[in-house]
């Protein structure tokens, strides 16, 4: 095969030959060299001008030269195809499609672009190919027409040094196998030998049986995870669900290292993580699912179904479960705190347990939880013979690291209230009721409900639960009863009415008999105080007579001196006179009447007096009420 150099090294070849007949010519014909130097003086051309002669006569005479020298041009993105119709090396051995020696049919080597001599049309038939384009964000499967048979255990052909299948003679040679590969390529252009590989990209896959979707880069969903499926590899082993995690395959994209490391086939331990990767949809399959979300208030107790020991790690004062580290197979001793984490939930259960205080009803009453949803008022039997229902609630508490415990124990919180505390609170009660009446419970239900706390709490401290209180709900005695209670109840009650009402009439008449001694008191104390007072008066009455009579004595004396002395100075008779005109006036003796009335003989001296009298009030009403105007004024 001759490569792009072939034409100058023939024309070099030719040269020399030509070089070499010349210096021959040129030692024969020494005696005539001055005419020959002139005639080549007058011959001679610059060398640019043969150069250009050369190419026009090349690209004149092409199409002949390349069927006469066997010349194939390939173009830049492309890549030439070789079918060599017979070779002296005989044909390929029957199974084989590809020639390594040079055998006839599909050649292994390709041609690269630029000009090629020695492929003779009647001996070889070059195929001129585009070359193979893988987009970005897609990625191309792989056939493989040619090579060993993959094992019966196997599905794909192993991946082997090729040049990202560009150098199909080193596949062949390397041990490449027939079929679909394991390897993928990614975005890119490559150069393959399309006879040995079918490449199978988003352009044609429909002609392929494939959706284009598949030969998209896989994407994982922000918060999902994948969980993966390999549909090659070693079989799982007996008794195991999914397969162990082989390291440094790079998320299952190098499949050839995964199948290396002892990968199984089947449901895989390990999860891809959000993001975009190169995966061989022949060799996985993913189902993406939400990442487990803890809420606040919760803890997630993890029962794993694989991993490896399974060595007990809850200690030898917890015997009813079994507790293994993470990572192991069983109830990982260590809970999942509030966040979300990526668990492969196809390996793995987890079991949400509420670390708050949650009450349980058992009543028809239903909480937001729904653990209390087969719960219902418990029906039991006083020791008087009555059957009463009951209403409880029950407050319980599960601490976080107590959880592994618990679901250990009983599997799950629903299985903690169905076949724990419904048994545990309901035999309670039921027993419990059996040493009261239906009265007890209504009338000192407080006591009941204390001693009922008391009890549950001991008996749930051994499921590791923490029964922070037990309360006690509605109590339906039986209708009979709760007549009888009423009618018992009317009667003390209307017994209670009459005693007050005695008790009132009897206060009344209290109340009467101390207001008559209260107004007999009062009297009596009236008649006291007035004869007191009278002999008070009396009393004061004789000392004022005594006074008056001592009054009297000392101001007759004092009038008798005073008498005495002034009949002395003025003698008898004038004294008299003196005092009667003194007493005169100071008592205003009228002396002359207001009105005279004389007697006549025509009858008019008494209507005189009258009509006198008239004015003479007039008069004097009037002068008092000028008085008074007078007093009034400021």
């Amino acid at each position: 095969m001759l490569g792009i150099l072939g034409l100058p090294t023939i024309l070099a070849r030719d040269t020399a030959i030509a070089q070499s007949i010349s210096q021959k010519d040129n030692a024969a014909n020494t005696r005539s060299q001055p005419l020959q130097l002139m005639q080549a003086g007058e011959l001679s051309f610059p060398l640019w001008v043969w150069v250009i002669g050369g190419v026009v006569i090349v690209f004149i005479f092409l199409p002949q030269m390349g069927w006469i020298l066997g010349l194939i041009v390939v173009g830049e993105r492309e890549v030439g195809i070789v079918v060599k119709k017979f070779s002296l090396r005989g044909d390929l051995p029957p199974g084989q499609l590809v020639a390594l020696n040079g055998e006839a049919g599909y050649q292994a080597d390709t041609l690269a672009p630029g000009w090629h001599f020695g492929f003779y049309p009647w001996q070889y038939s070059v195929r001129k190919e585009s070359v193979v384009v893988i987009p970005q964000g897609e990625i191309g499967l792989i056939i493989a027409n040619d090579g060993k048979s993959i094992p019966p255990d196997r599905i794909l052909g192993k991946t082997v040094p090729c040049d990202n299948f560009q150098n199909a003679r080193e596949f062949l040679l390397a041990g490449g196998e027939k079929g679909r590969q394991l390897g993928i390529l990614t975005a890119g252009t490559y150069r393959v030998n399309t006879a040995l590989f079918t490449i199978i990209t988003s352009a044609n896959a429909a002609a392929n049986g494939m959706a284009p979707s598949e030969l998209k880069l896989y994407s994982v969903a922000t918060e999902k995870v994948g969980i993966v499926t390999t549909l090659d590899g070693t079989p799982i082993e007996t008794g195991a669900i999914a397969g162990a995690i082989i390291p440094e395959h790079d998320n299952f994209q190098n499949a050839q290292l995964f199948i290396n490391g002892g990968g199984r086939r089947g449901l895989q331990e390990q999860v891809i993580l959000s993001g975009s990767w190169n995966l061989n949809p022949w060799f996985v399959q993913i189902e993406q699912v939400k990442m487990t979300d803890i809420p606040i208030g919760y803890v997630g107790v993890v029962i794993s179904f694989v991993g490896g020991a399974q060595d007990d790690v809850s200690g030898a004062l917890f015997t009813h479960g079994h507790l293994v580290n993470v990572g192991d197979k069983g109830v990982w001793i260590e809970p999942l705190y509030p966040g979300k984490h990526p668990l492969n939930t196809h390996i793995m259960k987890v079991e949400l347990v509420p670390t708050t205080n949650i009450v349980l009803n058992f009543s028809d009453r239903t909480e937001e939880h729904g653990y209390d949803s087969k719960l219902r008022a418990l029906n039991v039997r006083s020791n008087d013979g009555f059957a009463f229902n009951l209403e409880v609630a029950q407050i319980i508490h599960v601490g976080a690291l107590d959880a592994p415990r618990v679901i250990s124990r009983v599997g799950s919180m629903q299985n903690l209230v169905d076949h724990v505390l419904r048994p545990t609170v309901g035999n309670y009660f039921r027993n419990s009721a059996q040493a009261y009446t239906v009265l007890d419970f209504l009338i000192a239900r407080s006591d009941r409900q204390a001693e009922a706390a008391d009890f549950i709490r001991t008996a749930m401290q051994a499921y590791d639960v923490q029964a922070v209180d037990t309360l006690l709900g509605q109590i339906e005695p039986p209708e009979t009863l709760m007549q009888t209670l009423t009618d018992r109840k009317i009667a003390e009650e209307q017994r209670k009415t009459y005693e007050v009402q005695r008790i009132s009439q009897t206060q009344r008449q209290e109340l009467v008999r101390e207001t008559s001694l209260a107004d007999i008191q009062r009297e009596v104390v009236t008649a006291e105080q007035g004869v007191r007072i009278a002999e008070l008066q009396a009393s004061a009455k004789v000392k004022e007579a005594a006074g008056e009579a001592e009054s009297i004595r000392v101001t007759g004396e004092a009038k008798a001196d005073a008498y005495r002395a002034g009949v002395d100075a003025l003698g008898g008779s004038s004294y008299v006179a003196l005092q009667l005109m003194q007493t005169i006036g100071d008592r205003n003796v009228r002396v002359v009447p207001d009105v005279a009335v004389n007697g006549s003989d025509r009858g008019g001296g008494l209507l005189d007096g009258v009509l006198g009298m008239l004015l003479w009030n007039q008069n004097k009403e009037a002068k008092e009420e000028k008085s008074d105007r007078l007093t009034r004024l400021p």
